[in-house]
């Protein structure tokens, strides 16, 4: 009977493992490659510049159907390619109510850079909301972050937590932003 009650464990283990690789396959199989045509590349333009527009709007400026569009749209999601859609804020209209903050470009140095050490580093940084931006870099710094803070204080804090704390942080070099003069997260598309 002892035996039975292992062999049940066993196999509800194997089965919800089987489960969860299903379902991986088929989250790959929804990410397969897609082909972009004309259409799709001016949808995505349309999109970066504003995801607000409404189906009937794109399906307008591309010339198609509000059906195809929505499918298309929804493809160009499904595949991964629109991450996700944002609303962006505008700085200067949100200092009237909450001060102006305190945006800084910072690079950062490590120690040691086999991956984990990295991936170490990397994964802390993102978990912070400070933290808007992560890039891992070569040549030179291991790292650049674009950090906005409410002020001196908070980015004196997120210091602490991030950079100070940890013993395998070499070097950090602050670049503090007076005026912002673009922003964007346009990707270039080509037809």
């Amino acid at each position: 009977m002892k035996y039975v009650l292992h062999l049940n464990a066993i196999i509800e283990i194997l089965f919800i493992q089987i489960m969860d690789l299903k379902f991986c396959f088929n989250k790959i199989a929804a990410m397969k490659k897609i082909t972009l045509d004309a259409m799709d590349l001016q949808l995505l333009a349309l999109l970066q510049r504003d995801a607000s527009l409404s189906n009937q709007a794109l399906a307008a400026q591309v010339h198609t159907s509000p059906a195809t569009c929505l499918r298309r749209v929804r493809a160009l999601h499904d595949s991964g390619l629109i991450e996700r859609q944002i609303a962006v804020l505008n700085p200067h209209l949100l200092a009237q109510h909450q001060g102006a903050g305190l945006s800084a470009i910072i690079e950062i140095t490590l120690d040691r850079q086999d991956a984990e050490a990295l991936q170490r580093f990397e994964s802390r940084a993102i978990a912070e909301a400070a933290v808007q931006q992560c890039y891992r870099v070569s040549p030179g710094p291991d790292f650049i972050l674009v950090v906005h803070c409410a002020d001196m204080p908070n980015y004196q804090e997120l210091t602490q937590r991030l950079f100070t704390s940890d013993s395998n942080v070499r070097n950090v070099k602050a670049f503090f932003s007076i005026s912002r003069s673009k922003f964007g997260a346009e990707v270039p598309l080509q037809a």
